[in-house]
């Protein structure tokens, strides 16, 4: 029998498509202490295995994430330092999981993505977005600063001046202004966005997970590389995918079709 932690967030696999839900519809997936601890534990449940390629971290119900659970910050207000540092300590390592594994991971957003589910929404390698989509910053409405790896994830898609607009200057953006900004890899119809969230995955499946892997690990580890680091790493990362089966497979291909 499932607990009420272990629906707060939930795992399915359909070949070499991981699916992760935040699963608090109700709530709007509001983030609390179980539904990280959760996402914890089901992103290095994702990452221990070989056979998962794609990532789909997705929203139950009309939205995607609401952000921090308000309620329950209210009923910790008096002390809400122990509550919020365990839930922030399990989520970075759920967002540092998504960075890190092979598995390519894609973000499905709908309706509200605000504060902390706003930061969610951009910490994978892909984002696609309904067009009902309500990209809620949030933060500094509040009194807070960002968290969830906001300030990582939108330096790193759009620059420091813009993320600064983002998340002091911006009551809410839509979804095609976030594709514009290069926040968002694709706006689909939101009636849509279950049928194209699968298709983009399995066309991320779809590539080598050698090369794919290698990819994500170059780009991710780029900013904070010299130059003449990156371009060693980018070397033994060709080498690697080249003593590959698939790739000598496609080089033949590729040979033989330039012949014919």
């Amino acid at each position: 029998m499932i607990d009420e932690q272990e629906a707060c967030a939930c795992l399915s696999v359909n070949g070499m498509i991981a699916t992760i839900t935040l699963n608090k519809p109700t709530a709007y997936n509001a983030i609390d202490t179980d539904m990280a601890l959760r996402l914890k534990l089901l992103a290095l449940e994702v990452e221990a295995r070989k056979d998962i390629r794609v990532l789909v971290l997705a929203g139950a119900g009309k939205s995607f994430c609401a952000g921090g659970d308000l309620d329950f910050f209210v009923r910790h207000i008096d002390d809400l330092a122990p509550p919020i540092t365990q839930l922030l300590t399990d989520l970075n390592i759920f967002l540092l999981v998504l960075q890190r594994m092979p598995a390519l991971v894609l973000t499905s957003v709908q309706g509200v993505a605000a504060g902390a589910g706003f930061s969610l929404a951009f910490m994978g390698d892909f984002c696609i977005a309904a067009d009902n989509a309500r990209l809620r910053p949030a933060y500094i409405q509040i009194g807070l600063s960002p968290d969830a790896g906001g300030t990582a994830a939108l330096v790193r898609a759009v620059g420091p001046r813009r993320a600064m607009q983002l998340f002091l200057a911006e009551q809410e953006v839509s979804a095609q202004q976030a594709m514009q900004w290069g926040m968002v890899a694709r706006v689909v119809p939101a009636v849509e966005l279950k049928q194209q969230t699968e298709a983009f995955a399995l066309r991320l499946a779809l590539w080598e997970p050698k090369a794919a892997a290698a990819t994500k690990r170059l780009i991710m580890h780029s900013a904070g590389t010299k130059l003449h680091i990156q371009l060693e790493e980018e070397l033994k990362a060709v080498v690697s995918c080249m003593d590959s089966e698939s790739f000598k497979l496609k080089l033949r291909q590729l040979r033989q079709n330039r012949h014919n």
